[in-house]
């Protein structure tokens, strides 16, 4: 039996066990997406800030684009940390000088959003649809979701960063989980204890992973070409899942200041909570630097307050107070398109392994 047919590819009825990952903000579009699964994989719509008629869109598009299996990802509520209004003064004080520089004329405001109730409508939109798979990041919707989608036939997929999670993932009936190693571009998806409990490597998470579970695993951080998948499935995962490889094929859809710093960075990347308010690694730019010791609300409310600096940056072209969200091999990304890619690792990885 060859290394790409295993119980990941049965379930998902996939050709290879290679996971786009699904990157929230506008990276997976219908083409990434649909190509990734035309070429055997799992692509998935990283749906966390999607509202839920761009949700029904994007897979309305995505069925048009292929009859191949594919995913979408929510993010799951927390309760969040308690913050004074004081603190929101604080926060906005802290983000004045980067709105200045950029001549943003509007107020920073925190906006009055229902943010479970914007969750709850875009599950609604997910579970109409029906889709194939559905993973979930920052904890575990209530059991009768899971319930429910399991009954309508989706794969549900956990993203656990320790042992903890993954086992809870396994009680709570997720059917696959996905190991996030600390080397992960993006945002942690820590939901247990504190955040630094969920910053282990992928070398001493994956196996330790593999042994506490029934249920396959994916391996995520940090896997970049066939060495890092080979090296997975060594380790006892049953799939991987790739973000960073992805943001620079020809059809990711972030914005090219973003796509030119990935490829052109000396490698260079750090954990902030300064953008979100949520532990996410990425490129280490100058807001990064200067914000380490300022007021964060935490997320999504941090989010909500830098969204006009982040969207001015990129109209700019200035990659100093974007989001360069990437994980710590970014340095192997190639510009390519999806297929050569998924050619590139299949190939390599049969090499590797067969």
């Amino acid at each position: 039996m060859g290394w790409n047919q295993n119980r990941v590819t049965e379930l998902l009825k996939i050709d290879y066990p290679i996971f786009q990952a699904p990157m929230a903000g506008g990276a997976t579009t219908v083409e990434l997406v649909s190509q990734t699964s035309e070429c055997g994989g799992l692509g998935n719509i990283g749906a966390g800030y999607m509202n839920p008629m761009d949700i029904a869109n994007s897979i309305q598009e995505i069925r048009k684009a292929t009859n191949r299996t594919f995913g979408i990802n929510l993010f799951v509520p927390e309760e969040p940390d308690a913050f004074t209004e004081e603190k929101v003064k604080s926060a906005i004080a802290a983000l004045s000088p980067y709105k200045n520089e950029l001549e943003i004329a509007e107020d920073i405001i925190l906006p009055q959003k229902d943010h479970l109730l914007f969750y709850e409508e875009q599950l609604e939109a997910v579970m109409k649809a029906m889709v194939p798979v559905c993973s979930f990041t920052f904890g575990i919707p209530h059991h009768s979701v899971i319930e429910k989608l399991k009954q309508e036939g989706t794969v549900v997929i956990g993203t656990a960063t320790n042992v903890e999670e993954a086992l809870l993932w396994e009680k709570s009936g997720a059917d696959i989980v996905v190991a996030q190693g600390s080397e992960a571009g993006g945002h942690r998806g820590t939901f247990l204890n504190d955040d630094t409990t969920g910053l282990v490597g992928g070398l001493a998470l994956i196996p330790q992973v593999v042994d506490a579970v029934q249920i396959p695993v994916i391996a995520a951080g940090g896997i970049m070409d066939a060495r890092g998948i080979a090296a997975a499935f060594m380790l006892g995962a049953e799939g991987v899942q790739l973000g960073t490889a992805f943001l620079t094929a020809e059809e990711s859809g972030i914005h090219l200041t973003y796509k030119d710093a990935l490829l052109n960075t000396n490698g260079e990347t750090s954990i902030t909570k300064a953008f979100s308010g949520k532990m996410a690694r990425g490129i280490t730019n100058r807001y990064m630097r200067e914000m380490a010791d300022k007021e964060i609300l935490p997320f999504p409310y941090q989010n909500d307050l830098t969204n006009a600096i982040r969207k001015r940056a990129a109209s700019k072209e200035n990659p100093d107070f974007m989001s360069l969200w990437a994980g710590q091999a970014v340095k192997l990304a190639e510009q390519k398109n999806v297929q050569q890619l998924m050619n590139e690792w299949i190939e390599g990885t049969g090499r590797l392994l067969d």
